[in-house]
């Protein structure tokens, strides 16, 4: 028998430049798109943008956009056209009309995809599978547009109305099913976090792809899914950690992202009371990449929303071993000298960073790379003062207590930095 490999699918991105997002913004969106589609196993082969003052209410760009996207796919093989921002049933609607065959997808559904992918676990199926509906019923009437002609007599009803609200039925019993089932669960695992108080927690939290994954496998030495793609983890983990003679619970959680789907958070909210609950964030950025302090702004916009903005917390400035000093910083806030430059070139990496600015952008500030383990040891020690003081709050005479009393399950149990 011969083998056949499937193609993989191929898309065109489309996104505005508007009064409210600038140029240079829209490009770096684009990126994460195609990433996101790269993700879900989609290839790019074209970019468009438009600037307009707003999207258009019919079709999202305006009509000498759309012809233009339209020539392209004729002459070109494409599958599916993705769209930056979130579409209304109407935009939709008119867009499918428009390019016929082709998958059209917004940002969202795009993202929700993803998560549909990556998985694992009963609950975190059955909240993306929530998240989908509730994505969904809003948008149930353009299904069944194909029946909408046929229209009925005095006292009577198309059939496409009537499947419409057969559908809205179905979906709405399935969300409310879901939910049912979801908050089952959510109590099963109020009931284990409730066994677990007696221990300090600690949750990693950041943006999508910060190395979150690598630093929990770093810190518990556990098996942990690390891959360089978005939304490798969205199922939550925990492990049994000791650190010095002090033992405390890591949870690694789904990364955030722009511009994430309301529906997902909603959905989630039960796996992010990890972060709700815990003693101690870590705030993982990836230094390296040119947007991390947007995507500071994106995770502590999210944390406010889940209410634990104010948490203490540790801002770790991951993935030194791939940043590279930027001009741009040489003379922020004075810094630096006129003289320094030349100099600060030689240095390494950990020794500019630590000179700049990022030193005071939080009360604790660290920068490490989990890949390499490049200065873990003092991440090491700053946790462990913060975690020492929250399990001294909880056991006075923690001392007095043997650490084997503790290390309940040894194959949970990671010894962090050693």
């Amino acid at each position: 028998m011969i083998e056949t490999h499937k193609q993989p699918e191929t898309a065109v991105l489309v996104a505005l430049v508007t009064q409210k997002q600038s140029a240079e913004k829209t490009q770096e969106y684009l990126e994460e798109l195609a990433f996101l589609a790269e993700t879900s196993g989609i290839n790019t082969v074209k970019s468009f943008v438009q600037r307009l003052e707003r999207p258009d209410t019919r079709t999202y760009v305006g009509k000498g956009k759309l012809e233009e996207i339209q020539t392209f796919i004729t002459e070109h093989p494409v599958d599916t056209i993705i769209f930056d921002d979130d579409l209304t049933p109407a935009q939709v609607r008119n867009l499918e009309s428009a390019f016929q065959e082709i998958k059209v997808l917004d940002r969202s559904l795009l993202i929700l995809n993803i998560f549909s992918m990556r998985a694992q676990t009963a609950q975190a199926k059955l909240q993306v599978e929530l998240a989908q509906y509730q994505y969904l019923y809003p948008r149930l009437t353009r299904m069944w547009t194909h029946l909408s002609r046929q229209k009925g007599g005095v006292g009577m009803r198309g059939p496409g109305e009537k499947e419409l609200e057969t559908d809205r039925r179905i979906v709405q019993d399935r969300i409310a099913f879901l939910k049912e089932k979801l908050e089952k669960i959510d109590k099963q695992s109020i009931t284990r976090r409730k066994e677990r108080d007696r221990l300090v927690r600690v949750s990693l939290v950041g943006y999508t792809n910060v190395g979150k994954s690598t630093l929990m496998r770093t810190m518990a030495k556990a098996e942990v899914f690390a891959e360089n793609k978005l939304f490798a983890t969205v199922d939550s983990t925990v492990r049994k950690v000791v650190l010095g003679n002090i033992p405390f619970l890591l949870t690694d959680t789904v990364g955030f992202i722009r511009k994430l789907p309301t529906t997902l958070i909603e959905s989630f909210k039960s796996t992010l009371d990890e972060v709700r609950e815990a003693d101690i964030l870590l705030h993982v950025v990836d230094v390296s990449h040119p947007s991390f302090e947007e995507h500071i702004e994106v995770v502590n916009n999210i944390l406010t929303e889940l209410g634990a903005g104010d948490k203490p917390t540790v801002l770790v400035f991951n993935k030194i071993d791939q940043f590279e000093p930027r001009d741009e910083w040489m003379h922020h806030e004075d810094d630096f000298d006129d003289e320094l430059p030349v100099a600060i070139r030689k240095q390494t990496a950990l020794d500019y960073l630590r000179k700049t600015y990022l030193t005071r952008r939080a009360d604790n500030v660290v920068f490490i790379s989990a890949e390499t383990r490049e200065n873990i040891d003092a991440l090491r020690d700053l946790l462990y003062g913060m975690v020492k003081e929250k399990h001294y709050n909880i056991y006075p005479n923690w001392l007095d207590v043997p650490l084997a009393d503790w290390a309940e399950d040894a194959d949970d149990t990671g010894d962090f930095g050693k």
